[in-house]
């Protein structure tokens, strides 16, 4: 009797364990061998924390009333093209809207369903219709404080059938779901809405985390991280490859992004001769080419260590912070040193701004925008990533 209750209530222990892993647990699209954000953060919560406010997370995410920067408030909710079209930013319930009107009537109209960016410059949004992406014609540029036509779109007139490929989302986005058919020679891309893990989320850098994560639910006192990437093991070639599957400027590649795995060699995926040539004369465009940019800076050719993490890390949020940019810069650069700055100026001042003047914010030939009425297009700035002597 006793040895019977003693086996029932090991079972009923066994499977209230097991449950207790799958309860709660939300299926992650990307299969079994992901274990989510959500579960690192057990584990991690400061690191996890941090992450939640850097640039990284805010790549994507549902769209709605928080995560829209852009005002739905007139007058400042709408955007005049020539020839009397106005595109207005639209509430109804929990739907938001870019609404074109001509002349007073609708012509046009699509729903914001993902945001894309923090919006520390711009953000821009997607729309989701018929199984396809759309990005919408406006998005929000922050250094004028209003709408404006989205990177590339006309500034003459509305256009809503700007198709968004799995490719931008490789960047954009840790995972979407998708399917890819064949017409003849053409490919077309078919998004199940909502299949999306939005931002760039710890698994994304740090790989497949579900072994990991049962490894040490039954050994909790285990110190030592198994069964998960160990980035610091990695050559440097390595390491900056996981950084420039995003930031080596758009490419088209030859293996879907989503398949790439911290340790993988970039090289497999894109095209090799597209990083043979990291040449100065890209400096003129800084839009996203960083790594281009870096490798044919003198600090990172002269150095066997440096890579992007050297200067930026990537769970916290430093994009505004110069001070510790300038720390960075003077670990090997020391006052008294002959590859110190030379200049006469306060060196208060300058241990303030290596960056600014070494890797200036530039004009973008890239991304311009008509915004808030303005005649004259608006170039976006971007720091470069060229580290040299700016004159």
């Amino acid at each position: 009797m006793y040895k019977r209750s003693f086996y029932l209530a090991t079972c009923i222990t066994a499977c209230v364990l097991i449950l207790s892993q799958c309860i709660g647990r939300k299926e992650d699209p990307r299969g079994d061998a992901f274990a989510g954000d959500a579960t690192c953060s057990s584990c991690h919560p400061s690191a996890y924390a941090a992450h939640q406010h850097t640039a990284h997370a805010f790549a994507s995410a549902p769209a709605g009333g928080h995560s829209v920067l852009g005002s739905f408030i007139a007058p400042n909710n709408s955007f005049l093209f020539p020839g009397n079209v106005v595109v207005r930013m639209e509430q109804n319930k929990n739907r938001y809207y870019q609404s074109a009107y001509a002349n007073g009537q609708l012509q046009e109209q699509a729903t914001f369903d993902i945001t894309i960016g923090q919006g520390r410059k711009a953000q821009t949004y997607l729309s989701w219709h018929d199984g396809k992406y759309f990005q919408l014609p406006l998005s929000w540029f922050r250094p004028v404080n209003n709408w404006a036509n989205s990177p590339g779109f006309p500034a003459t007139y509305p256009y809503y059938k700007r198709e968004i490929a799995s490719s931008c989302f490789g960047c954009h986005s840790s995972y979407v779901q998708y399917e890819t058919r064949f017409e003849g020679v053409r490919k077309t891309e078919s998004f199940r809405e909502n299949k999306v893990v939005f931002g760039i989320t710890c698994e994304r850098c740090h790989g497949p985390a579900q072994e990991h994560v049962a490894f040490h639910l039954q050994h909790p006192d285990e110190k030592s991280a198994h069964n998960i990437t160990r980035i610091g093991q990695f050559t440097r070639q390595q390491q900056v490859d996981m950084c420039a599957v995003c930031h080596a400027g758009l490419k088209t590649p030859q293996r879907d992004l989503f398949e790439f795995r911290p340790g993988d060699r970039l090289s497999d995926y894109i095209m090799a001769d597209y990083f043979a040539t990291p040449a100065e004369q890209s400096a003129n465009d800084v839009h996203g080419r960083q790594y281009q940019l870096l490798t044919a800076s003198k600090c990172f050719r002269m150095s066997n260590t440096m890579t992007c993490t050297t200067c930026h890390d990537p769970h916290q949020d430093q994009r505004t912070d110069l001070t510790a940019y300038t720390k960075k810069c003077m670990s090997c650069h020391q006052p008294g040193t002959a590859n110190f700055c030379t200049s006469k100026e306060d060196i208060k001042v300058l241990q303030q701004q290596c960056v600014n003047c070494h890797m200036p914010e530039q004009p973008s030939s890239v991304i311009t925008l008509l915004a808030g009425g303005q005649q004259q297009p608006i170039a976006d700035s971007l720091r470069s990533h060229l580290i040299k002597i700016y004159r």
